[in-house]
């Protein structure tokens, strides 16, 4: 049970903004703020980002901690973060940097692969080069096709080497928004659905990521805890992660959720459908590459410098090798979201859940 102190704070609950995840921000908002008051906290305020008095609200309004339950640009991107951090308000879940990190898909990658984590080959497509490359294909009398334009750029020619099918997806956003799997047999057809999935990717960003399309498991691990150097100038407190009445003084692995679904990919519709039709806890995975897709969460939460949580999505292929494809640095938060439903598997309700994050943010010095 949190303590008194604890639960007289006054908590500025952020939520909207200006993303596609807009909604969803808002059903994790309403979520929170609900657990909030159910764990005993009697001062919650929902403020929207995207209103017009916000930072009047959030200036003037005396909060102790800001709860961030903010999805995609400007939430997990390390912008709220930032400001956050000029006004002096202690908030939720990751810093500056590691938000601004684990958003970039790209650059994510490349922390990943330095700490040694199975990624799938990617390469980024900018918008530049892609109108380029469009433009160069289609003028009368080419000498090349769109894919054959990709494989003569030096940033791109290393698809020549990728098996097919591949997924593309906008390098700097979340939620399985303007994401398309290209078929293998687009291959042999110059690229025509690759060149509509990229011009679809970067209707989200200036960036479509291209990568492999591995086949096996889809998997989520969530993480609790601090990882890496944390949040604010100087670093943050020790932070434990609660599970029951037992403490764990650095990041640890939540159970693994497997997801079933009939659809190409875990796309928008299957995500927010009951988890009871789509969640599998614990994943059905031998022993070992169950200790090692978790492990590499906490590798990749430390890595990333994540605090309070994370939840990273991996396919383990046939050979039982646990790709990571992202980490989420504030993963959906209702009650049935993968976080919360791995928590409540691990003892942890969602209440509880909750105050943990409340806890975190307030112990973290800026």
């Amino acid at each position: 049970m949190a303590d008194q102190a604890l639960l007289q704070k006054k908590i500025a609950l952020l939520w909207g903004g200006w993303s596609d995840e807009r909604e969803i921000s808002h059903d994790s908002a309403t979520a929170c703020c609900q657990a909030l008051k159910k764990a005993g906290f009697g001062n919650v305020v929902m403020l929207d980002v995207a209103d017009n008095h916000f930072l009047t609200q959030l200036t003037e309004g005396a909060f102790d901690v800001a709860f961030i339950a903010m999805h995609g640009p400007f939430g997990e991107d390390g912008c709220i973060q930032g400001l956050l951090e000029i006004l002096h308000i202690p908030y939720t879940f990751s810093g500056v940097l590691a938000n601004a990190l684990a958003s970039d898909k790209a650059r994510a990658k490349a922390v990943f692969k330095a700490a040694d984590l199975d990624v799938p080959a990617s390469v980024s497509v900018s918008r530049d080069e892609f109108e380029a490359v469009k433009k160069a294909s289609e003028k009368p009398g080419a000498k090349f096709d769109f894919l054959g334009g990709l494989l003569e750029s030096a940033d791109t020619r290393a698809l020549a080497d990728f098996t097919w099918p591949l997924f593309v997806k906008p390098a700097n956003n979340g939620s399985s928004y303007g994401i398309t799997k290209v078929a293998a047999s687009d291959k042999e057809q110059g690229g025509t659905q690759l060149k509509a999935a990229i011009e679809l990717a970067l209707t989200k960003g200036d960036v479509a990521l291209v990568e492999e399309a591995i086949e096996g498991v889809e998997i989520s691990v969530p993480v609790l805890g601090k990882g890496g150097e944390g949040k604010g100038a100087g670093g943050p407190q020790a932070t434990q992660a609660t599970q029951g009445d037992q403490a764990t003084p650095t990041a640890r692995a939540l159970p693994i959720i497997e997801i079933v679904t009939d659809s190409e990919f875990y796309d928008l519709t299957t995500k927010y459908e009951p988890s009871e039709l789509h969640h599998i806890i614990p994943a059905r995975l031998e022993k070992d590459v169950y200790r090692r897709a978790q492990e590499a969460a906490v590798t990749a939460h430390e890595a990333l410098g994540c605090s309070g949580c994370s939840r990273s999505d991996f396919i383990v292929d046939k050979k039982g090798v646990p790709y990571l494809l992202e980490t989420n640095t504030i993963p959906g938060m209702t009650e049935t979201s993968l976080l919360p439903d791995s928590a409540k598997r691990d003892g942890i309700d969602f209440p509880a859940l909750c105050t943990f994050f409340v806890k975190q943010a307030a112990c973290e010095t800026k």
